[in-house]
């Protein structure tokens, strides 16, 4: 009986708070072109009307191309080979420019798009448009219309012709030709603190990547499933991405199903090659285009990527929990690391760091400042190695950090023979809550991906502090933003779990 009330108020928290359901929609709309289903030279994403607000709202791309067509057209069918031409200089996890333009196609003839193509006044057939992607969220375009952001493009019946257009609006030079990592826009300016604002994708892409490795080498086992469910409850408290922590959630909530501590069910994760249910689930959110890095984009093929927004994903986790989470928080990172990272070189090195620390951390700063230091242990050790190799990467090479022109106050003196660094700690924490804290998701808040109807302000101001069951603490997290509506009987429910035989003390839930 508690066990039904208790799914029946998830389930209403769920759909309330808009956390997906797994059998809804798939987890990138633009790696979805890369099925075995799918045209491999398919590299504009096709709308409809059911995610076209999605995609454009939640897209890190500065400007939008949408093409406008029926499948059943001839001209259509022959100006695809062009328009796919400039679409694989945007879009895809090869994507030459990445984080620039989003190119999209929207079927006319499809009867679920009529009024999405009434709605851009669609007269002929190809037709292009051009502008920044909110301008498209719920909006049109009319030909009378003096001023708008939308713009009907009119000259670009060819790849060359609609990448010269793009490039006068742009005042780019970009080239059909454009190899990968020959990107004059890539920047390495380290004295740009608002770099970092752009990494709050990477650090998304870099969450979902870790979860596709782990599910990929089938790495969930009684021996490691505690330590994976401890680290998404910190994602779920902390995650700088309300899609990340919506997506963790949504994972823990349904844990115990997927993987039950019952060693002799866990046979369940081998099951159709690997391809289990958790891979239905989306931990960073579904419809939002990823395959490339921004912030973390090298310039070489083989470098920065997923190491770098993982290591941003840390920090920015470091300086999110509260004094009494530190420890917890510590732990956590350690054994995720530990257990599911698969660059066996890389994770002893950072276990044994983490095996050398003999005192619990009992504030925030302290967990912080250690994590910041153990970067720059790796980074020191990186250093002499890609020297010694010549395998580093020449535009952004390893250094300690944060580097002076970030934060002059972080030091106080230097030695210039040993490179030794006498560090304002104080100031240096100071750099990171704000670096990792604010700055990081100031570009995410901007583009309104947060906060919509008011949800977000509610969440804002929601802390719970909850003798939490290990499985699932997202359930937990639900019970309590249902109290707001249910009262008594999620009060009922959440005294039902605590009977359970996993626990762990979160002491907060906020900023979900």
């Amino acid at each position: 009986m508690s066990r039904t009330l208790g799914l029946l108020i998830l389930n209403l928290v769920l759909v309330s708070f808009g956390f997906s359901s797994p059998s809804l929609g798939s987890r990138s709309i633009l790696r979805s072109f890369n099925d075995d289903s799918g045209d491999p030279h398919d590299y504009a994403i096709e709308l409809n009307a059911t995610n076209f607000d999605a995609v454009l709202r939640e897209t890190p791309a500065t400007y939008a191309v949408v093409e406008f067509f029926a499948h059943w057209c001839p001209a259509c069918r022959n100006y695809k080979p062009h328009y796919e031409k400039v679409a694989r200089l945007f879009n895809g996890a090869d994507a030459v420019h990445p984080g620039m333009i989003l190119m999209t196609r929207v079927d006319c003839a499809s009867k679920i798009n009529t009024k999405l193509c009434d709605k851009f006044s669609v007269g002929h057939y190809p037709m292009l448009f051009w502008g920044p992607p909110s301008e498209f969220v719920g909006g049109g375009w009319e030909p009378k219309r003096e001023k708008s952001d939308i713009v009907l493009i009119d000259d670009g019946r060819t790849a060359d012709r609609l990448l010269n257009w793009i490039n006068k609006q742009m005042g780019s030079s970009f080239g059909l030709d454009d190899e990968k990592f020959e990107n004059e826009h890539l920047s390495s300016n380290v004295s740009d603190t608002a770099q970092i604002a752009r990494a709050v994708y990477d650090v998304e892409e870099a969450t979902a990547t870790a979860f596709d490795i782990i599910l990929e080498h089938k790495m969930i086992k009684s021996e490691t499933r505690g330590s994976l469910i401890k680290f998404l409850q910190l994602l779920v408290a902390h995650h700088p991405s309300r899609r990340c922590r919506k997506g963790s959630a949504d994972v823990l909530v349904n844990f115990d199903e997927l993987f039950p501590s019952d060693i002799w069910l866990e046979p369940k994760q081998e099951e159709n090659d690997g391809k289990n249910e958790l891979g239905s689930f989306h931990i960073c959110g579904k419809d939002v285009p990823r395959g490339y890095w921004m912030f973390c984009r090298g310039s070489k093929n083989d470098t920065r990527g997923f190491s770098c927004g993982l290591w941003v994903l840390l920090h920015s986790l470091s300086v999110r929990v509260d004094d009494g989470e530190s420890q917890f928080a510590f732990k956590s990172i350690c054994d995720f690391v530990h257990n599911f990272f698969i660059c066996e070189e890389c994770r002893q090195h950072f276990y044994d760091m983490c095996s050398s620390v003999s005192h619990p951390f009992n504030k925030t700063s302290d967990f912080a400042l250690w994590l910041w230091s153990a970067h720059n242990k790796v980074n020191e050790r990186l250093m002499k190695e890609e020297a010694s190799l010549g395998t580093g990467d020449p535009k952004f090479p390893k250094m300690i950090w944060p580097p002076k022109q970030l934060c002059p106050s972080c030091f106080r003196s230097r030695n210039p023979k040993n490179y030794e660094v006498d560090w304002d700690r104080d100031e240096v924490f100071k750099f990171l809550t704000g670096y990792y804290g604010k700055t990081l998701v100031s570009l995410y808040k901007d583009k309104t991906i947060l906060g919509k109807n008011g949800i977000d302000a509610a969440l804002e101001d929601l802390v719970v502090s909850t003798n939490a069951v290990v499985v699932p603490v997202g359930a937990a997290l639900a019970i309590a933003v249902a109290s707001c509506a249910f009262g008594a009987l999620a009060c009922y429910w959440r005294s039902q779990q605590k009977s359970r035989k996993y626990f762990h003390h979160l002491h907060s839930l906020k900023n979900i």
